[in-house]
Formats: C-alpha cells, structure tokens, sequence
C-alpha cells in the first residue's frame, strides 16, 4: 500500500468507526430499556384504587362488588401502561425480542378474562334467567380480543374499551336508582361457580410447572359406568402412572413469567373478593381458606434472586424455580378446592 493510499482510507475508515459507536450505542439502550421493561409491575393495593376512582371516603361508602369491578379495570389499566406499555404486539424492537414480559401478560390476561365472564354471566346476574348487564356485556368481549394485534385496531384500542365499559359499570353501581341501575349479587353459588374456573386455572399451571422436572408422573384413571335400577355408580377399573412430556429448556421460563402473571392478577381479585364477599365468607367461616390462597399466592411472587430461571433438579447444587412455583400454586389450588367445598354447602 502507498502512502498516497492512507488520505482516502481514512473517511472511510472514520465512517466505520462512527457507524460502530452508533450501532453500540443502539444495542446498549435496547439492553437498557428490554431490563427495565422486564420488570414485573409491583402489586397494588385494591382498597386504595376503589377509594380513589369512586372519590369516597373509606370503603364502606363503596358498593357492593365496585371494588372487584375496578379490581378488574385496573389490572387491565397496569397491563397497558406499565413501562413499556403492552409488549406483547410489539411489532419493533426490544419488544419485539423480548418473550418474559409477554409471557407474563399472558398469564394476567387469562385471569382477567376468566374474572370478567364471572362478573358478566354470575355476579351481576340473579338468576339464569336475569338480563345481562349491558356494559359487561360490552366489557367482556374486548378482552378477548386477539392479544398480538398491533394495529386496525391494535389490542391496546380494545381492551381500553373494556376497561371503559367496566368504568361504566361502576358508575351505575354507585347510582342506587334509576333505571339501568346496575347490580352485583355476592352469593355463595355465585362465587362457587367462579372458583371452579380458579381451580382449573390454578391446576393447569402446576401440572405444566412441574413438568420442567425429569421425573414427573400424572395418575390417570379409566372409569367405568355402571346402572341399576335405582343409582348409577362409579367404579374404578383400573389406575396408571403416565409420566408427562417434560418441557423443552426454551420454554420453561414461558412457562414461569405466565404462572407470575396469573399470580399477579389472581392474588389482587382474591383481595377484591375477601372485600366483596365478605358476608358470606364470614358467615360460612370461609375467610381463612381465602387468605390461605392469598399468602400463598403472594409467597409465589417473592423477588427473584437470579438474572435467569434456573431449572435445576430438586435435590441438586441449583434451585427449580418451577418446581417452586408450582409448589406455592399447588397450595393455593388446594385451598381453592376446600373454598369451592364451603361454598356449595348448603
């Protein structure tokens, strides 16, 4: 190489070296801001936000069941703008890239709906021949709008006008006359038929939970149906042990920030619940079989201490954050089949 050569290398080689910084610079703020959108909402506290969106005093001026009904607005509220704002139809990066935070919202989401079909179809209805209240029924299908969609229109339009149609709602619950006067009925079958859906919720995740371990087995059953004249009974033929399909290294951690999410939103209706039905639980001796799932839900949620999920074995040198967390979800599952019990008593 010349020396004439150096004088047009050197553009060119400075181009290069500012392309570098900027490209570093890029890649540095993308780790920064996918960090801090990672980062799990703090819980709220459900008293608190009832007491300021109904603009009262202390919460026994509330409603009956406005504490659950912005319970549910809230959660959807955090969802939409918590940093970052709803990730999971993020169509650029580090959104794009990221899969915990969308994995979390999933598994909040899934609770959210799941408690506004029981407010739409049980809790605002007295019986099953009651008319529906017309601004759940308008909340409820926009939170099951598709959850990826980024725009025409974007899943953050919808599910804002379930959220507004929930403010609806309790506006009319604090408006004791009129009439499209609103209703929320806190009975004990109510809340039975709402906790059959908890229970399933609550079993799925720690049946997929526990599968990150190797050894991990699921009794099944063949059931046999047999009649007489009077009673049809059940009886057991026969009972295997049927190993599950362990899950893949790539998805455990899925798995884990959506068991965080349904926690996360689970824990905060529970609280909504303990305040709503209050009466019944104290009547039917109920209310420590709800803090039991509260204390065990809120144990699931405890910070975490490594930057990754670590799947190790249950004796081994490394922790299993799923067997963990399936044992705190377990718990409260169990707890949840003792308040479905309660409940259907007569």
């Amino acid at each position: 190489m010349s020396e004439n050569d150096l004088p047009q290398n050197t553009p060119y080689k400075g181009i290069l070296w500012t392309l570098g910084v900027i490209g570093s610079a890029i890649l540095v703020l993308m780790l920064i801001l996918s960090t801090w959108w990672s980062q799990e909402p703090d819980p709220f506290n459900v008293y608190d936000e009832a007491i300021e969106r109904s603009k009262v005093d202390d919460t026994s001026d509330i409603p009956v069941g406005y504490v659950y009904a912005n319970t549910l607005a809230h959660i959807a509220e955090v969802l939409l703008h918590k940093p970052g704002g709803y990730i999971t139809n993020d169509a650029a990066p580090p959104g794009i890239f990221m899969d915990n935070m969308p994995s979390w919202e999933l598994g909040a989401l899934v609770i959210l709906r799941d408690a506004t079909t029981a407010l739409r179809n049980h809790f605002a209805r007295d019986q099953s021949q009651s008319a529906e209240d017309p601004d759940l029924a308008i909340a409820e299908p926009y939170f099951y709008y598709e959850r990826n969609s980024w725009a025409l229109p974007s899943t953050e339009a919808e599910y804002q006008k379930g959220i507004d149609a929930l403010h609806n709602y309790m506006i009319r619950l604090q408006k004791p006359t009129g009439e499209k006067r609103a209703r929320f009925y806190s009975r004990a079958d109510n809340l039975w038929q709402y906790v059959e859906i908890v229970i399933k919720r609550l079993g799925g995740l720690s049946t997929r939970l526990s599968a990150s371990s190797e050894h991990t087995y699921i009794r099944e059953m063949t059931v046999q149906i047999t009649e007489d004249s009077k009673v049809s009974r059940l009886k057991r033929e026969h009972a295997t042990t049927e190993p599950l399909t362990r899950t893949s290294w790539l998805e455990v951690d899925d798995i884990f920030w959506e068991a965080r999410g349904a926690s996360w939103a689970l824990l905060h209706i529970l609280k909504a619940i303990e305040h709503d039905f209050r009466a019944i639980l104290i009547d039917k001796r109920a209310m420590n079989t709800v803090d039991i799932m509260i204390r065990a839900l809120e144990n699931s949620l405890q910070p975490i201490m490594s930057p990754m999920i670590l799947n190790g074995s249950g004796f081994g040198l490394f922790a299993n954050y799923s067997l963990t967390m399936a044992n705190y979800i377990a718990r409260a599952n169990a707890a949840a089949l003792d308040l479905r019990d309660i409940m259907n008593r007569g």
